[in-house]
């Protein structure tokens, strides 16, 4: 009876010990699964012209309870091949690189012209799929600051190195961070068809009936940096006087083109003969060897001012605040000016240099973004009704 028993207590050890290794292995099978999930980055391209189906997943880096106004700066060492979701309208094929090698995120681009950007942003309002937003659109950015859609009171660890005139564009709340600034439009002309004498040389100068039907602009409703152009006039002058100077400039024969390209198109093509030109543009035709020069009115050229702002529910607030310190880097701005499309602006980082090129006197002027982003759907709605495309 004795030898029954042992025999027994021994059999059901045996069996407990079985079904406890059989859980051991499920469980570091489970867990090897989640560790890999967690770690996976999204597989979309750098660039995208569709909405993500699902919304950017949690960050590994940073605990459910935290937020992201709490949670700490990432070091390059935190990144971890998390993969951080930017809308923006230029310099993609420039910043994925550096920031990825910089830090160890991973970065997914998605990559429009304003009015898509914004549009897309809209569509997604009930469940966002982008952590930052970076365009030369100061205006739409701070209107969604205004809609409480943008984490606020984060300060980024080199925000002093930020030139003065830098400086005065951070608002109170801290929802965006310059990253520079650059004529939204100067006047240029095709000296086929004028010399310096004969140009126009002021913003008055386009409703001048000496060049009737020749001028061309960028349309304010499309492009990021043709809304903060135009809204510089009606701020300066008044709801009223913007109306009736552009009404002047329109009824004078102004053509309206889509973005700054097909104005740049128009005018060496001899459909235009003078323009409202983002510099960039400007100067990329006059280097190119076309037969344009570039003229900053004394008055001042209305400024687009580029910003990056975080979405307030980022699950990946370490992510998104390294990638805004980045932008603010002046080894990053030196970057996008020596080789970017969009090279011609003023950095907002101390220790970056402008083109060389750049006019050394170009003065620019700003309209104020709270009023800008107040104003703005009544002002673009006034060109759709007006503008003749």
């Amino acid at each position: 009876m004795v030898n029954v028993r042992n025999n027994r207590t021994l059999a059901a050890i045996s069996l407990l010990s079985l079904s406890l290794a059989l859980a051991a292995c499920g469980n570091t099978s489970n867990s090897g699964n989640d560790a890999s999930n967690a770690s996976a980055s999204p597989s979309g391209s750098a660039s995208s012209a569709a909405p993500s189906s699902e919304a950017p997943s949690a960050s590994p880096s940073a605990s459910a309870s935290e937020s992201p106004s709490e949670s700490a700066s990432a070091s390059p060492a935190q990144g971890n091949g998390e993969t951080l979701t930017v809308y923006l309208n230029d310099f993609d094929d420039i910043v994925k690189p550096m920031f990825e090698e910089q830090t160890g995120y991973k970065l997914e681009i998605v990559s429009g012209n304003g009015a898509e950007i914004m549009s897309r942003i809209e569509a997604e309002k009930g469940n966002p799929h982008w952590d930052v937003v970076w365009m030369d659109s100061m205006p739409s950015i701070e209107g969604l600051g205004q809609k409480g859609e943008l984490l606020e009171g984060w300060t980024p660890a080199n925000v002093d190195n930020l030139t003065d005139f830098a400086k005065t564009f951070v608002p109170a709340n801290k929802t965006y961070y310059p990253t520079g600034a650059h004529a939204a439009s100067v006047i240029v002309y095709n000296t086929k068809a004028f010399d310096a004498a004969s140009a126009p040389k002021t913003w008055a100068d386009l409703a001048d009936k000496k060049f009737k039907g020749v001028v061309g602009m960028a349309d304010p409703a499309v492009a990021a940096p043709a809304y903060p152009f135009v809204a510089w006039f009606f701020k300066d002058k008044g709801m009223d006087g913007g109306k009736a100077y552009f009404d002047s400039v329109l009824k004078n024969g102004a053509h309206v083109y889509p973005k700054n390209p097909n104005v740049a198109k128009a005018l060496t093509g001899g459909e235009i003969k003078a323009a409202a030109l983002q510099e960039s543009n400007a100067y990329t035709l006059k280097n190119s060897g076309e037969p344009v020069e570039i003229v900053w009115p004394a008055e001042g050229a209305p400024a687009s001012v580029r910003v990056a702002a975080i979405q307030k529910d980022t699950k990946h607030a370490d992510a998104a605040k390294a990638f805004v310190e980045f932008l603010l880097d002046p080894k990053t701005q030196q970057a996008l000016i020596d080789k970017g499309d969009e090279s011609y602006f003023e950095p907002s980082a101390k220790g970056a240099t402008p083109k060389a090129d750049r006019a050394k006197d170009a003065k620019l002027v700003v309209a104020d973004a709270p009023w800008a982003a107040e104003h703005e759907a009544e002002i673009k709605q006034w060109f759709a009704d007006n503008a003749v495309k």
